[in-house]
């Protein structure tokens, strides 16, 4: 099995859980805490950064602390050949976190949060008013299982650390 030349080797992949785990660390830090040379950090991570792998360093924020304590999942049926105008219509609607075209039997799956009940309900119904929605079904978020991630997904590939990197050398 071939991966792309974009795909992050091990070293990458221990420098994004790195970034994860101290998302202020400078390039000297991680240089430090990967036990390779700087230079190498710095590399990499520009590299990645231009692969598109590492899309950016904002702050993870907690949407329940920030006011936004209801969140749902709503499936949308749109009418054929509606994508771009419900793409439109959704990236309008503050409430909507993210939105995914689907297989299946609904055309595109969102997620959505809310202050209160009430808004989440006032949300559907604006999505509900869109003449390239034919039906939409929603599911209100009881509690999150298992969070975002991506970590164990890089690190469940087994790719080899580059042998080539310069060793960290201890002073």
């Amino acid at each position: 099995m071939t991966t792309p030349a974009s795909s992050p080797d091990a070293l990458d992949v221990e420098l994004i859980g790195l970034l994860s785990e101290h998302p202020r660390a400078g390039a000297l830090e991680l240089s430090r805490l990967a036990r390779v040379a700087r230079a190498t950090v710095t590399a990499r991570l520009e590299r990645l950064e231009r692969a598109g792998v590492i899309t950016g360093y904002g702050p993870d924020v907690d949407l329940r602390a920030a006011g936004f304590p209801v969140q749902a999942f709503v499936s949308l049926e749109i009418a054929q050949g509606a994508i771009a105008d419900v793409r439109a219509e959704l990236l309008a609607i503050p409430a909507v976190l993210s939105a995914h075209a689907t297989t299946g039997t609904a055309d595109v799956l969102c997620r959505l949060a809310a202050a209160s009940h009430e808004d989440l309900h006032a949300t559907l119904l604006q999505i509900d008013r869109s003449p390239a929605v034919l039906r939409s079904t929603s599911v209100v978020v009881l509690s999150e299982v298992v969070a975002s991630r991506y970590l164990p997904l890089l690190r469940g590939t087994g790719r080899p650390r580059p042998s080539r990197a310069p060793a960290y050398r201890e002073c």
